[in-house]
């Protein structure tokens, strides 16, 4: 259950870096409540998940998970160029996320 936890508390930190992005400093207020309470749920969950497994492991794989997400969100929404390079440092991204996984 703990690994579950996790890969949601790393989709919860794709939620809340987009959401920051979109409150604009501050200045949006519906997207900097959900910045907030995503925020708060995905740390929460992180936390909640580090009590089963080693803290390296899950803060790479929370971080990889958000980061992974974060970044093809901005490839979808064209705030970020997609390239061929982007896509396969995505990949091996992945990649280590499911390696870590495996040799937990």
């Amino acid at each position: 259950m703990a690994w579950v936890i996790l890969i949601v508390s790393g989709m919860l930190e794709a939620v809340w870096a987009a959401a920051l992005a979109a409150s604009d400093g501050f200045t949006r207020k519906r997207p900097a409540i959900l910045f907030v309470v995503a925020l708060a749920a995905s740390m929460a969950g992180l936390a909640i998940a580090m009590t089963e497994l080693p803290t390296g492991t899950a803060y790479a794989v929370w971080v990889g998970v958000g980061a992974t997400l974060t970044v093809v969100w901005a490839m979808v929404t064209r705030q970020e160029r997609a390239s061929m390079a982007r896509i396969l440092l995505i990949l091996l991204l992945v990649a280590s996320v499911i390696g870590l996984k495996a040799v937990s």
